[in-house]
Formats: structure tokens, sequence, C-alpha cells
């Protein structure tokens, strides 16, 4: 296993401008951690509304591929958000074309996209049926762009549409390409309310790299600040470890699966970032050690 962190980690820092991303990869170097993943949202303002232009800034490009040879830090994933069944899909599939020739000049061999926003929805299973073909074509067209470089493409468990365990094992089977696979959030299972333990436990064998994440969750309204799941769940980000989340079960499906790949620190707490971090990763690797010597 390969533990690192992903940039959306740091966005505290990033959007008070106390940290640029050449900052988070000195930081990750000082770190236990051994690699990066990128994701264009923590290049943002907001976290809902991904305005980074990664893919029209030449000289960032070059200045983090040298930022990150220099200090030993690898690349591994470029986390890109996209909506590819709505009015929009075609600029968006365009843009994801120019990520990728991104994450190719970085020297990244993995590349997550999404296929719809954060609170899309369907009315009806037909229109799941309909929608999850257009996407599973924009899919298997981008995985094919990724080929030429070598690049594994991936869509998260992520939102309210195009989460759940069964539905993102349904559409890497339409896409049904060998470099067609899933980043695997661990928490995200509960934005839909699934039991993460079993979802990642399925999942996983088909998973590119795994999010590690915690939330803290209740059944009856905290305060302000809480996501509000379809079930009637409340969730809030904790530091790995401190949350709800059966974080010892997670792991051993992770280990069962036989997975040995990257896996990202995703915090998204309310507690200090530069805090969280190195506790979270220490949990992690305390955790999956566990896991290992359990098995």
């Amino acid at each position: 296993m390969h533990f690192g962190f992903s940039s959306y980690s740091f966005y505290q820092q990033l959007r008070a401008g106390n940290m640029t991303l050449l900052d988070v990869i000195d930081w990750v170097s000082a770190s236990d951690a051994t690699h990066l993943e990128i994701a264009t949202v923590s290049l943002s303002p907001e976290i809902s509304n991904d305005t980074s232009a990664l893919d029209r800034s030449p000289d960032l490009v070059r200045a983090i591929k040298q930022r990150a040879a220099d200090n030993g830090v690898v690349l591994s994933n470029l986390v890109v958000p996209a909506d590819l069944v709505g009015e929009n899909r075609s600029a968006d599939f365009e843009r994801l074309k120019r990520h990728i020739d991104v994450a190719a000049e970085l020297g990244i061999c993995l590349f997550r996209h999404d296929v719809a926003k954060w609170g899309f929805t369907v009315a009806s299973i037909a229109e799941h049926e309909a929608l999850l073909l257009r996407a599973a074509d924009a899919c298997r067209e981008l995985a094919q762009y990724a080929a030429q470089y070598g690049i594994t493409t991936s869509v998260e468990n992520h939102g309210l549409w195009m989460n759940g365990s069964e539905r993102v094992r349904r559409l890497i089977h339409l896409v049904d390409a060998p470099n067609f696979k899933t980043t695997l959030d661990v928490g995200n299972f509960m934005s839909v309310d699934e039991n993460p333990v079993v979802a990642v436990a399925a999942n996983a064998p088909f998973a590119s790299i795994i999010h590690l994440k915690d939330f803290y969750v209740r059944s009856q309204f905290p305060g302000d600040g809480w996501h509000h799941t379809p079930g009637g769940s409340y969730l809030l980000g904790s530091i790995v470890g401190f949350g709800d989340l059966d974080m010892r079960g997670i792991m051993r499906g992770i280990v069962d699966s036989g997975f040995d790949g990257f896996i990202s620190i995703e915090f998204e707490g309310i507690e200090e970032c530069l805090t969280a971090a190195p506790i979270g990763l220490a949990n992690a690797k305390r955790l999956m050690a566990e896991a290992v010597a359990a098995k």
C-alpha cells in the first residue's frame, strides 16, 4: 500500500491563501506520505464550483511537475469534476480530455472524473437506465483517449446518482475497458445510506485508487454544517479513525480484495487540516497494519 493525501485535504489552507499547491507538495514531502493526488477543485475558491484552469496553465503544470520531482513526491491521480449527462456534457467532455493531457504531462497514471453533478438524481428507473448508457459511452471514449498515455481512468462513488456499489460496478461492466475502474471512496457510500463495510468489500476488486475518509454520523440534526442523507442520517467529516465508520471492517475489505495500490487520505472535516492530516495518516497506517496482521 502507498499512503498519501488528496490536495483536497488542504483546502482550508489553499482557500485562505496560506498555502499554494507547491507548498502542499513540500508539506507532503516532509510528512510520512509518499504520494499526492491533485483535485482540481482544491484550486478553486468554492468547493462546489470548480473554476480551476489547470488545463490552461502550462507554467503551473511545469512548476508542479518540477516541485514533485525535486521533493520525491509521486503524483498519483488527477481528480476532475464533470457532468457527462447534462446539457453541457460536450464541453465537459472536451475539458476532461484536456485534463488527461495534463495528467500525461505530469506523469500521472490515474485519472478520476465524474459523470454527473453531485446533487443530480433521476425520477425513474427508465431514466436511470437511459442515462447510464449515455454515461458508459462517454466513459469508454475517455478511457480510450487516455489509453494512448497508459492512463487508467475511473469514476468515483460520488454524489447522489453515480453512487452505491452496484451502480458503480454496473457502469464498469458497461464500459468494459481494461483501463476503466473506480476511485473507491470508503466514506461516500454513506451519502446514499449504504453500509460502507459491505460496499468497500464489493468494489475494492475494481479500484484503481482508494480515498480514505471518516465521518461522524448522527440520526438527528446536530446543527449547521452537517450533510443530510436521503435516508435521514447526518454526516460530518472527521479525522480518519476519529469518526463513526467501522474503519477496521473497511480495512479488512481492502486487504481481502488484494488491493495494493495508492490510498489517499481525503480529509474534509472542520478540524485544522495541518493537524488532522498527520493524525489521520498515522491512524490509517496503524489500522491497515492491524488488518494485514489479522489476515
